[in-house]
């Protein structure tokens, strides 16, 4: 539980409160897995494109659990199946429900039940990070066999998913990272091509990679100087979808949260910027068409065309171990509130 706005460190308590009853329309779910998403803290802090009514509960994203009871007129999962809640508020409209907590109530409709053969450690990333890349890569930007797209922060998690799910698609990608010992990682991992920005130029790079032909489709989750850097490098009508914002994260003056484009490209060139906000995309889509996108990522996972790290695991007691794991610079694994007795820990 947070009490106020501000570093999760200084905020989150650890709490006891009774056990919610579901009403019309929703189901009551036994936690089993949450994750700690980047986000979920940015969310703490006051500083994400939602707010909070404090005091409210931590972890706004995704988690799975069991169903251990249903409102009247409810339809959807079953008492006792294992189900997946996306739990990310609708922008707009959504209530936002805090995953870091033994039980909650949710929207009945936004629960996927998910097969045996995924772990909880799998399942309760399946709605956030995989659905992002499968919508940037299928619906923001409907990329197409053959086609070149080029992404920043290729060594993270969503942009080792767009990775795998283009060399499923028959899609090239040309993967941009920060540091010249990931290149091979990425290549080892199945980038077709990959930019360091320490000591090449992104621009220079992307017109020897793709040729004549040039590249048209973007995604950047970076922003900044290098989003701009990656605007610049399209070919005429060329658009990127940002994403995200890993440069700004630690900003907090205003004016440092841009991507400074170069207007003559913008003009003349007729190339395109534009925001994808996976809150703001549920709170257009339908419930049918939600529930059938993440049907979509369950699948690319159970077949294991999408590959999810296991994660870390803590317990809700160690709540500040967790998040001061999240904060650590290259921590390489998620860190996953794990709310399930001993026996069943050894099982996932």
């Amino acid at each position: 539980m947070a009490v106020e706005a501000g570093e999760p460190a200084d905020v989150l308590r650890l709490e006891s409160r009774p056990v919610p009853a579901p009403g019309a329309g929703q189901a009551l779910i036994r936690v089993s897995a949450t994750p700690i998403h980047a986000s979920d803290l940015h969310v703490l802090r006051g500083r994400y494109g939602f707010s909070l009514d404090f005091p409210a509960v931590g972890g706004h994203m995704e988690c799975v659990g069991r169903v251990t009871a249903l409102g009247p007129d409810t339809e959807g999962p079953e008492v006792g199946e294992r189900v997946v809640f996306a739990a990310i508020p609708a922008v707009p409209g959504g209530h936002a429900v805090g995953t870091w907590q033994e039980y909650l109530v949710a929207d009945a409709r936004r629960l996927l039940p998910v097969p045996d053969r995924l772990s909880d450690f799998s399942a309760c990333q399946l709605a956030v990070n995989p659905l992002t890349a499968l919508l940037l890569v299928t619906r923001e930007l409907d990329a197409e066999p053959g086609e070149w797209l080029l992404q920043t922060a290729a060594g993270s998690t969503v942009g080792r998913l767009i990775i795998q799910l283009c060399r499923h698609l028959g899609v090239r990608t040309i993967n941009v990272v920060r540091r010249r010992d990931a290149v091979e990682e990425i290549k080892a991992f199945g980038g077709d091509a990959v930019i360091c920005t320490e000591d090449e130029d992104l621009s220079r790079r992307v017109a020897e990679i793709a040729g004549p032909v040039g590249v048209r489709k973007a995604v950047d989750c970076v922003a900044g100087p290098v989003g701009a850097q990656v605007s610049q490098a399209l070919a005429p009508g060329g658009e990127v979808v940002v994403y995200g914002a890993l440069s700004t994260h630690r900003q907090t003056d205003p004016a440092a949260l841009t991507i400074p484009l170069q207007a003559r490209s913008v003009i003349y060139e007729t190339k395109t910027v534009r925001g994808f906000w996976l809150n703001r995309w549920f709170g257009i889509a339908s419930p049918e068409d939600a529930l059938r996108a993440l049907s979509q990522v369950r699948r690319l996972v159970a077949d294991e065309v999408l590959s999810i790290p296991q994660g870390r695991p803590f317990p809700l007691e160690r709540f500040a171990e967790a998040v001061a794991f999240a904060e650590a610079p290259a921590h390489g694994t998620k860190p996953l509130f794990v709310l399930r007795d001993d026996q069943a820990h050894e099982d996932m």
